[in-house]
């Protein structure tokens, strides 16, 4: 099947699935069309146990359809472009710290949390993981995933400082999970050992060089856009700027990801604000808007549909049934331990902990970056615990955080 063949596969798909929960089941659309898109999965997968032969047909499609590569290097930047659109950069810099200590702390605590957790119950349940692939896991599943937060936020009324604070930490804590994954990736992978100034060195790469490197891109892109007037020139630029700067971002071992983000608020900002007319300010944000809808339903019909591909024996079931709860503890331990820190100099809304770990999405970055791994029994566990942990963490975390909210901030 040719690349055309495939896109339009899949945006016929989507557009279906997209058509059938808004006429009949009436769910977000992110969450909708993956719910659908499970359950004709499983169909198929019923339909091969009846002798009809379907499940082939759709995971030979599914298997042309490289996973890691579409969300890492396809729709990843778009999307995170078009969230960091909308974050208010006062709002950004008067939630700072909070952002920075959740984000780098929070990632790194709750990897060691949620790795060693999923270490001991494994072994009590006779699977066999060693600890170096239990922290790898930690380390992909950790970061929430800001598209799937992003898209939660916007049928959620929490107050405007938490907002920020969820927001601010699903965008900036891929570089850290990144950096944590290469890492952990090196000892798990390669056997090497690992030492302070190496992490320090690839974090700088990483990390830091990627908000220099992206403040640089939207300099540029934000000095193109004051010198011309025209809505279409300038939604190109943008275009450019997404895709051409994430790409080099990439040349250079920089994180993309977090150029992008900071690229994007740069724009949002100093862009929309200094060098665009009301025309071109409605007309990007419209463009923006149905980009951003448009992948986020792609991406998570293909999350969906992805359970055709995968191999779920009833160890793996287990396994990744027991990661769900360890990682929901990980989770509260990563917020719940740097908001009693910062509690004495930073304000927080009540309720906090509760909604920041309830509200710590997961979606197609951990399932990626897990099926990136090199085939072995390790990653098939590993797969199998990312999979659910996000179908989890998207049906029904998304669908009741709301609420969670309602009960906090409205009670009966």
């Amino acid at each position: 099947m040719s690349v055309f063949e495939l896109i339009a596969l899949l945006l016929t798909v989507t557009a279906v699935f997209s058509y059938v929960n808004f006429r009949f089941v009436h769910l977000p659309t992110t969450i909708g069309v993956m719910m659908i898109a499970l359950i004709v999965s499983l169909a198929f997968i019923g339909l091969e146990a009846l002798g009809l032969g379907l499940e082939w047909n759709a995971r030979e499609i599914l298997r042309s359809v490289n996973f890691d590569t579409t969300v890492m290097q396809g729709m990843l930047s778009f999307l995170l472009f078009a969230g960091a659109l909308h974050i208010n950069l006062n709002d950004l810099a008067e939630q700072k710290w909070a952002i920075i200590v959740l984000s780098l702390g929070g990632v790194v605590l709750s990897m060691v949390v949620a790795g060693t957790a999923i270490f001991c119950i494994l072994a009590g349940l006779g699977i066999g993981l060693p600890y170096a692939y239990c922290l790898l896991f930690g380390a992909l599943i950790s970061p929430t995933d800001p598209i799937a937060v992003l898209g939660m936020l916007r049928r959620t009324k929490v107050p405007k400082s938490l907002e920020i604070k969820i927001a601010g930490e699903s965008l900036f804590n891929d570089g850290i999970g990144v950096v944590a994954f290469l890492m952990v990736s090196e000892v798990a992978l390669g056997g090497r050992a690992v030492s302070v100034p190496h992490v320090g060195l690839l974090f700088l790469q990483e990390a830091v060089g990627g908000a220099v490197f992206g403040l640089i891109i939207g300099w540029i892109a934000y000095r193109l856009l004051k010198s011309v007037d025209d809505y279409q020139v300038e939604v190109l630029l943008t275009l450019a700027l997404v895709s051409g700067g994430y790409a080099l971002a990439q040349a250079l071992h920089t994180s993309g990801p977090i150029a992008i983000v900071v690229a994007g608020v740069l724009i949002g900002n100093h862009g929309r604000r200094f060098a665009m007319s009301e025309s071109t300010r409605e007309h990007l944000d419209t463009f923006w808007e149905l980009i951003d809808g448009i992948l986020n339903a792609v991406l998570f019909v293909l999350i969906g549909l992805e359970v055709l591909v995968l191999s779920f024996t009833g160890k793996l079931l287990l396994a990744g049934l027991v990661a769900v709860p360890a990682l929901l503890v990980a989770r509260w331990v990563s917020v719940a331990i740097p908001v009693a820190i910062m509690r004495p100099w930073r304000k927080f809304s009540p309720g906090a902990v509760r909604i920041l770990t309830w509200g710590g999405l997961r979606g197609g970055i951990s399932v990626a970056l897990a099926l990136s791994l090199p085939a072995g029994k390790s990653r098939d566990i590993i797969v199998a615990m990312t999979y659910l942990a996000v179908v989890f963490s998207v049906l029904v975390q998304g669908l009741t955080l709301n609420g969670l909210v309602k009960r906090i901030y409205q009670p009966a």
